[in-house]
């Protein structure tokens, strides 16, 4: 009997760093503020680890715990958190998701995920906004990312 090996060719990419995450959750508290805004902005590694926050002390407390829920799912499903929510309506694909993971998953829209040359290297999650403001104040971080 004969063996073969495959040998996959992986490309190295840059993961998600602290000084990234620092400027994500600058840009993202940036674009709150000028918007008049009070957020909390979490910052995720590709394995889920915390890299940065930030609450704005004038937030409602529950938007850091909000905030790190929309990083997490946006993170776990690779997908814009706002994305997702019809697939998580009654009768719809993701409908029991939320009970099969250790942690539990947001659906609204402020969490993104992070790429780097096309490979999934982190998330951030925005909360304490309307969804569609928190939305952008993650967006506007990815683009000064970029």
């Amino acid at each position: 009997m004969s063996s073969t090996t495959s040998t996959i060719t992986r490309t190295a990419v840059a993961p998600l760093t602290t000084e990234d995450a620092e400027l994500l959750l600058a840009a993202a508290t940036a674009a709150a503020e000028a918007a008049g805004a009070t957020v909390s902005v979490t910052v995720l590694d590709a394995g889920g680890h915390l890299l940065a926050f930030r609450r704005d002390d004038r937030a409602v407390l529950i938007s850091g715990e909000t905030s790190t829920r929309k990083a997490f799912t946006a993170l776990q499903l690779n997908a814009p958190t706002a994305d997702l929510v019809a697939a998580v309506q009654p009768g719809a694909p993701f409908h029991t998701l939320p009970t099969a993971l250790d942690r539990p998953l947001l659906f609204i829209a402020g969490g993104l995920p992070v790429h780097r040359d096309g490979r999934l290297i982190g998330a951030i999650g925005v909360g304490g906004g309307a969804p569609e403001q928190d939305h952008g104040f993650a967006a506007t971080a990815l683009d000064a990312l970029a």
